[in-house]
């Protein structure tokens, strides 16, 4: 295919020289002359591994050339990939200007071109910024969108260093338009690499970059608190993480990456708690691990705030244990909400199929005894009876039987989902804590 890549900085660099490697006849374009003349002398803009041979190699067998003619370098491609910095402004926004102005120049490239042209947004941009390239060139160039060009949202994933490896053996292909033309365009583009492609919303695909990099940093940020912290205990850091790493299973999995409600239970917010101590007790800020109980206590205070917005009373609570299938009570931070709710004057009624106030021993009884020592008087054994009496119900616990009935009675209660339940969200008062 022919290729034209805006932008001949870290992305665009890699890209022609990858995308050359592929097969594809790539034209690059950028404003800078020096990084032009490089490029049309078999030299890399960037040092990185690997990337230098690939640009030598593209060049000689004349599938690499560069330009500063930006109108050329559309009409003479099928494909414009926008590789531009998006450096942040001094507010801590991205500056979008690179953006724009390589918009306006394929735009003006598109002017008396009949053949279809697929613009892929290859930079980290913000969300909405596929439409409003999209916007930008059918004013300028006076082309309809979706008919005579398109704009796919393909977001890259590479590691300075590691960069052409990453390209070659990506984990997975994200692309988002809403054109079915340019998904098959860019589906040719990628036909050599060997990686599943995520078709998925264009806002989601705008998104994903900034949830990687905020969790790469998180994840570097934490491993260096827990380093600190073992350094004051004569503890070997490297050699813990190295071991916590080992457990694919809940450490370094998607297990727990799943948005919904707080956590609680016995374990976690304990071990969290005495973790911070260990930290106090030795004079170190750990901030990051520091403000995870704030961050799970807002949690449950949007959950309330959404309540208490409601403009309802009658507030039924589908399941109160801290995790499904149990009746350890916990700390569960339903409760929180709870006892939130009784103390503002509220109508809490509560069904939960394994919670049988006689059965409950031990700490688990201690627990909801000083938390809610009334909690029987919530509690209902006729979960027909507890969705009558309820004007707003919160779905804590799948319970295919509480799906059923609300739907024989076509109900219109508020339903709150904390669970992530898709038989719920057909229901028209449907609404989810964080999706």
């Amino acid at each position: 295919m022919k290729i034209s890549v805006f932008g001949l900085g870290y992305v665009g660099c890699v890209s022609i020289g990858c995308l050359a490697k592929m097969g594809h006849k790539i034209i690059g374009v950028d404003v800078s002359e020096t990084k032009v003349k490089l490029i049309n002398t078999g030299k890399p803009t960037i040092v990185e591994k690997s990337i230098g041979q690939l640009i030598k190699s593209g060049y000689e067998s004349k599938r690499i050339s560069a330009t500063t003619d930006y109108k050329k370098a559309v009409k003479e491609s099928d494909v414009s990939f926008i590789c531009v910095g998006t450096p942040n402004s001094v507010s801590g926004h991205l500056n979008m200007n690179f953006i724009k102005s390589v918009s306006e120049e394929i735009a003006e490239g598109l002017k008396g071109k009949e053949k279809f042209h697929t613009i892929v947004i290859r930079s980290t941009v913000l969300p909405g910024t596929n439409k409003e390239v999209s916007q930008i060139i059918e004013k300028i160039s006076s082309k309809k969108n979706l008919v005579d060009y398109c704009v796919v949202s393909n977001p890259e994933f590479l590691r300075e260093g590691n960069a052409v490896d990453d390209y070659f053996n990506p984990s997975i292909t994200v692309v988002a338009s809403e054109s079915t033309k340019g998904i098959k365009e860019i589906k040719k583009v990628y036909k050599k690499i060997k990686a599943p492609v995520a078709q998925v919303s264009v806002g989601l695909a705008e998104m994903l970059k900034f949830v990687n990099n905020t969790f790469h940093a998180l994840k570097i940020s934490f491993a260096n608190e827990i380093g600190n912290v073992c350094k004051k205990l004569g503890i070997d850091s490297v050699e813990l993480m190295t071991l916590f790493a080992l457990d694919d299973k809940l450490n370094i999995s998607k297990a727990y990456l799943r948005p919904g409600f707080a956590y609680g239970g016995s374990c976690l917010p304990k071990d969290l708690r005495a973790l911070n101590t260990i930290a106090h007790d030795h004079y170190l800020e750990i901030p990051i691990i520091g403000n995870i109980e704030r961050s799970n206590y807002l949690q449950k205070k949007y959950l309330f705030d959404e309540l208490n917005n409601s403009g309802k009373k009658k507030i039924g609570v589908l399941g109160i244990s801290f995790k499904e299938g149990t009746d350890d009570l916990r700390e569960s931070p339903i409760l929180d909400v709870v006892e939130r709710l009784i103390g503002k004057g509220y109508k809490v009624n509560v069904y939960d199929e394994n919670v049988n106030m006689s059965n409950i021993i031990g700490a688990n009884k201690n627990f909801i005894m000083n938390k809610l020592p009334h909690i029987s008087s919530l509690l209902y054994l006729d979960i027909k009876k507890f969705i009558a009496d309820s004007e707003v119900i919160i779905i804590n616990a799948n319970n295919p039987k509480l799906v059923k009935l609300l739907k024989a009675s076509k109900s219109d209660k508020i339903i709150y989902d904390l669970v992530y339940s898709n038989e719920l969200k057909k229901f028209k008062n449907y609404r989810g804590i964080n999706w």
